[in-house]
């Protein structure tokens, strides 16, 4: 008979769920949402319930494997640690530590995922890692305008008059957020959508608002030159608690609501009327993540941060520009997980550039990479690059569960633990300050095993195999001390299974920000210092009619790339049952020009690459828009970054996936 345990998702997501697991006879046989976690309350979503499958499928890495002549062989874990632990001395000794990349991603939340950065510091530093594809351009644009990125507690916008849906389909996305915008509603608030794509989000809206992607900022710009207008900024906060507000005054009065109403595609009739919804406090702006994967991404969230700034919905219950709250991670002692002040040499690139990084570098080169957490074949911009970039490297290591795109060039794959398999604690929710526990209820198959026992051992090889001298309820401990002073200990999680983190509701309530003026910073100091323009602009995307028109004409339209239904990034495309499709879905004019319908076969492709799918006619979308989830297999037809640029957005830490622009056509077959 199966027993049921209180486990947690480990995906990096929004909603962080509880779970309730089913085990019978040492193996997971169901997943279900856990009905007393505060936030989520017993609601989970498919790739939560996929996690089952993830567990237990017979595509598992079980063995260590080695490629010999262009094919993978088992091997021993002594042979691999050795080897492995060699190639590692001789790069450090000939070329410095820095000749060896870390390439990561955000898998999932667990707090011991932070041991590769101690294991790479004691080896005396990497080439790193900096930014993110999926969310860095807001980060650091927030960070300039406020001094970090938090949000205001979920529950908080049962005190909000309006609430607008900026870019961000909470509907796939954020399944909990979706219940709560709900019952706002049925307490009297007013719901929008702003978005390209009417989703199911839209389809809950007393208001859709239809723009052309990457306009976004302009938009912004439009309703606060309506607001001004009005009369509707609140003085009181942009006079003692901002700096920089003339200049950006000065700036939005060159530009016209006519112009605006052009470039963006939405009428000034709309600005007025948002000018309108912002200025009758509280309004929460709600703000998705696809917006600023362009090359202005960055100024972006800052022109919807201002807006927000200047109609007064900061720091009040039911307002807010909730994009992001790193607050929750920087509840926790990640310094004593991963040791920063052994690394004794630095390099960096951005996330977006490791490919041209790789090829590029020099003094040292980079010789070889470690994988964790990540499948940068997949998931990088511009796959072709890519795909070059590492299978040109001397070693290729890959840690990983399954035979990625990624794992399939390495020189080593390792199998690691998944989840259930190993006790950690997660905290990646963006959108709640809730700390979930999750224990170890299986054992794993084969012969994989934690990254911690990975980076035990070969730190042993490497002789600081001292720090590493710990169990893995140590390092759970020494990453939970922060929290002890509130109580948040190990003993308590495990009794509890989760904790609300000691992370205000109301971020900035006392209008004190963490920039290095102490306010509001319309023109960002912080820019400065790093020897950015630290002032808004009313920049466009790269790729546009407007910016570059003759790119334009060859390839008429935008094509987005979001986050699929089923699938957490490219982590269960394999397990979905049947052969996945490449889904090529298309605004009701395009089909229309292209005379297309539902089920043709189209190649869609640029100056990058070329990929090649099946329709799905949008019920209803911006006119000139397609899109094609991310994600996806080689084997299943690929990904779509072999379309998307690698180039990094305005501020250096944010990707530029959605500037990008396609043709599409017919296929024969």
């Amino acid at each position: 008979m199966a027993k049921v345990f209180h486990a947690a998702c480990p995906l990096n997501c929004w909603d962080s769920c509880g779970f309730k697991v089913a085990v019978e006879d040492g193996k997971v046989v169901k997943v279900e949402g856990d009905e007393d976690h505060p936030i989520t309350k017993g609601k989970i979503c498919g790739r939560g319930r996929m996690l089952e499958k993830r567990v237990n499928s017979g595509e598992r890495l079980l063995y260590p494997l080695k490629k010999v002549a262009g094919e993978f062989e088992r091997i021993s874990w002594e042979q691999a640690l050795d080897e492995i632990s060699e190639k590692l001395r001789e790069y450090k000794k000939q070329y410095g530590s820095t000749s060896v990349l870390h390439s990561h991603d955000y898998a999932n939340g667990g707090l011991l995922t932070n041991l590769d950065g101690r294991f790479f510091n004691n080896y005396g530093g990497v080439t790193e890692i900096t930014g993110s594809i999926c969310w860095g351009s807001g980060i650091e644009a927030q960070t300039w305008d406020f001094g970090d990125a938090y949000s205001h507690a979920p529950g908080d916008i049962m005190n909000s008059k309006s609430i607008v849906v900026w870019g961000r389909n909470v509907a796939r996305t954020n399944m909990h957020l979706y219940g709560e915008l709900q019952k706002a509603k049925k307490l009297g608030a007013t719901l929008y959508v702003i978005d390209p794509i009417f989703n199911a989000t839209a389809k809950l809206a007393d208001e859709y608002i239809s723009i052309k992607p990457g306009f976004d900022g302009l938009l912004a710009a439009g309703i606060m030159k309506e607001i001004l207008r009005l009369g509707f900024e609140h003085q009181e906060f942009i006079e003692n608690h901002s700096v920089g507000f003339e200049d950006f005054k000065s700036l939005l009065d060159e530009v016209s609501l006519e112009y605006i109403q052009t470039v963006t595609e939405v009428p000034v009739k709309i600005m007025t009327m948002l000018a309108k919804v912002y200025s009758q406090r509280p309004v929460a702006t709600l703000l998705g993540l696809g917006m600023q994967r362009y090359a202005n991404g960055g100024n972006t969230i800052r022109l919807i941060d201002a807006l927000v700034a200047i109609s007064g919905n900061i720091g009040l219950p039911g307002g807010g520009a909730n994009f992001a709250n790193k607050h929750v991670g920087q509840s926790f002692d990640i310094e004593a997980l991963t040791m920063p002040h052994r690394k004794t040499e630095s390099r960096t690139f951005t996330m977006m550039k490791q490919a041209e990084g790789i090829v590029n570098a020099t003094e040292p080169e980079v010789k070889m990479a470690i994988v964790t957490c990540g499948n940068p074949l997949t998931q990088l911009p511009d796959t072709n690059k890519a795909r070059k970039a590492f299978s040109s490297l001397e070693t290729l290591v890959v840690i990983d569960q399954y035979m990625t795109d990624t794992a399939e060039v390495a020189d080593y794959v390792l199998p690691v633990t998944a989840a259930f398999e190993t006790e950690d604690i997660y905290y990646s929710s963006m959108y709640h300050h809730y700390v979930n526990h999750g224990p170890k209820l299986v054992e794993p198959p084969g012969e994989a095993k934690t990254d911690e026992w990975i980076w035990t051992e070969l730190a042993n090889r490497l002789g600081f195999g001292e720090e590493f001298a710990y169990t893995r309820e140590d390092y759970l401990r020494m990453g939970l001390s922060s929290l002890a002073h509130d109580g948040i200990t190990l003993d308590y999680l495990r009794e509890k299974k989760f904790a609300e983190l000691p992370v205000a509701p109301i971020p900035w309530k006392d209008w004190k920000f963490k920039t290095p003026s102490g306010k509001y910073e319309f023109t960002s100091k912080a820019a400065r210092n790093v020897g950015l323009n630290g002032e808004l602009s009313l920049s466009l995307p790269t790729e546009s009619k407007w910016t570059n028109p003759s790119l334009a004409e060859k390839y008429p339209y935008s094509l987005l790339s979001i986050h699929p239904l089923r699938s957490n990034h490219s982590q269960f495309y394999h397990l979905l049952g049947g052969t996945p499709e490449v889904k090529v879905e298309i605004a009701e004019d395009i089909a229309k020009e292209k005379e297309l319908v539902e089920g043709e076969f189209v190649l869609v492709w640029n100056e990058r690459g070329k990929i090649r799918g099946k329709v799905s006619i949008f019920k209803k979308a911006h006119p000139g828009t397609i899109n094609i989830d991310e994600g996806n297999w080689q084997k299943f037809g690929g990904s779509v970054n072999q379309l998307t640029s690698d180039l990094e957005s305005d501020n250096r830490q944010g990707s530029t996936l959605y500037d990008c622009l396609v043709n599409i056509k017919k296929l024969p077959f």
